[in-house]
């Protein structure tokens, strides 16, 4: 439970337990968006065939299923006022969908539209449930257990986890892809996720500002209340913060999901020593989130983001002209890494503090379609389209396509700097 604030306003605490679940419960649920994000794209690779347009399908069929869930178990969570059972049976349904993915091994390549339907189908129940899990149940409780004066701290929990979820994901889950293979590395991962975040939930207390339901219309009504875009707009502030996560999400959605396979096919690395580059980079990327938290707690919200954005651009453009050299890989990743957790840690922190009070998980729901849904399906479209003109030919266990090429990264920084315009226009739409 979050710690009374002080008197003289000064940022308080996070309660130890409060704490101890939040890096549990986050990142666990961390490490499966990263096996969702790189390793699944590996694996249709790997066991169907090297066909981007899988990828797309995939990352935007999951992107609406995550949409949909947080929206219908945000709001089934904000009129119970509970988190704990959405966190209890999300997590254990994830890790579930999670090993039943690992399954589409066994599927017999000679159906290519049989396997596609299977694996896009898979991981769109996979997204399901961890987002009722993760999204509706988890990430609304942080929200209601934290205030403007700590939130800080939390944005820089939440930015921290899912760089080290990439860094244990990339190093362990590339090392024990190499010893065990697909199905096994899932069928491991997604237990732990099940049997951690079950238990878990039995420990957390619903937080103070959460305890009864505050609204009172019926669930239909209040569910499709939060798609009035006339009511939405007129918070301007939160408006442009959402559209800060759109362009800059876009972009990383538009390289990220192709890393692993660019490592693997283009570059020529084994997942192994893809994991490894990779964990270096971002392992020291982790350290930028730490002077950011008093800036942010001071409200500095637009300056961290445009740093964020420098470095990752700086990042990418190291990546796409320098990619025959380890040495300046790693260093690229550390870049992109030190600005991803700056925009998210940054992000996450601000939204928050613009949630009505009322339906705080709903409006994660809403974050979520600008955070997951429009780049989620723009992003790889988009990144599908160059990979088939600028790509590097390849044939995989006899099936010819394109691997991604360094050109994605040099269209990626171009786009990324978009980021600074609603930046600027969030900046001017701040509250007294």
């Amino acid at each position: 439970m979050t710690k009374k604030q002080k008197q003289d306003g000064s940022a308080t605490g996070i309660g130890g337990r409060s704490l101890a679940l939040l890096w549990v419960l986050g990142l666990l649920g961390q490490l499966c968006w990263h096996l969702e994000n790189q390793w699944f794209n590996t694996f249709v690779y790997a066991k169907i065939g090297p066909y981007a347009w899988i990828i797309s399908w995939m990352t935007a069929i999951s992107a609406a299923a995550t949409t949909f869930s947080t929206f219908f178990f945000g709001t089934m969570s904000d009129r119970m006022g509970k988190r704990r059972p959405f966190v209890f049976w999300g997590y254990i349904l994830w890790g579930i969908f999670t090993v039943l993915f690992g399954m589409q091994e066994f599927i017999p390549p000679n159906n290519l539209v049989a396997a596609a339907v299977m694996v896009v189908a898979t991981d769109a129940l996979m997204s399901f449930f961890g987002s009722m899990g993760n999204d509706a149940g988890f990430n609304s409780w942080t929200t209601d257990i934290t205030d403007e004066t700590n939130r800080g701290q939390l944005g820089a929990v939440m930015a921290v986890q899912p760089v080290l979820a990439t860094i244990i994901g990339s190093v362990l889950s590339g090392i024990l892809i190499n010893l065990m293979g697909y199905f096994a590395f899932f069928t491991v991962m997604g237990t732990l996720v099940a049997v951690a975040g079950g238990i878990g939930a039995f420990f957390m207390r619903e937080g103070k500002k959460n305890a009864s339901p505050q609204n009172k219309q019926g669930f239909w009504k209040q569910f499709f209340s939060v798609f009035n875009f006339k009511t939405f707009v007129k918070n301007k502030e939160l408006t442009w913060v959402f559209l800060i996560m759109t362009f800059y999400f876009i972009c990383f959605n538009f390289y990220f999901v192709h890393v692993g396979n660019y490592f693997i096919y283009t570059l020529g690395f084994n997942e192994g020593t893809t994991g490894i580059i990779q964990g270096i980079g971002l392992g020291l990327a982790v350290l930028a989130t730490v002077p950011a938290i008093s800036f942010i707690n001071r409200g500095k919200h637009a300056a961290i983001i445009a740093a964020g954005v420098f470095l990752t651009v700086a990042g990418l453009l190291v990546v796409s002209f320098c990619s025959a050299q380890i040495v300046f890989i790693g260093l690229g990743l550390m870049l992109v890494g030190a600005g991803y957790v700056l925009i998210l840690q940054t992000t996450t922190a601000w939204a928050k503090n613009l949630y009505p009070e009322d339906n705080r998980a709903q409006y994660e729901g809403v974050r979520i379609v600008f955070f997951v849904l429009i780049p989620m399906v723009v992003g790889p479209a988009i990144a599908n389209l160059i990979i088939q003109r600028f790509g590097v030919p390849v044939v995989i266990d006899g099936n010819a396509g394109m691997a991604p090429s360094s050109t994605l990264f040099f269209a990626a920084s171009l786009l990324t700097a978009l980021t600074l315009f609603p930046t600027y226009m969030a900046q001017r739409c701040r509250r007294p």
